[in-house]
């Protein structure tokens, strides 16, 4: 089984260039393929990492709200 699995990957690898072939010379599509990927990739991790940001920042107003509702608690001398 295994064996076949890596004689069908091998079968379906391009052949290898043989010669230098200039970037200015392929067609545009090949010039770049992987970089839509890219971009959403990267698009991916920076939501990601603002999201994370966002929900940190409301979890410290929340806690921050908390403190002053006690500090006004504690200062108006009803602490318990």
């Amino acid at each position: 089984m295994l064996k076949s699995f890596l004689f069908l990957a091998l079968a379906l690898q391009p052949p290898p260039q043989t010669e230098f072939v200039p970037m200015n010379t392929l067609p545009p599509g090949d010039q770049l393929p992987s970089a839509p990927l890219l971009v959403a990739a990267y698009s991916f991790v920076w939501l990601a990492t603002l999201f994370y940001v966002w929900t940190i920042w409301r979890r410290l107003g929340k806690v921050e709200a908390d403190m002053r509702a006690l500090e006004q608690r504690r200062a108006s001398g009803s602490g318990r």
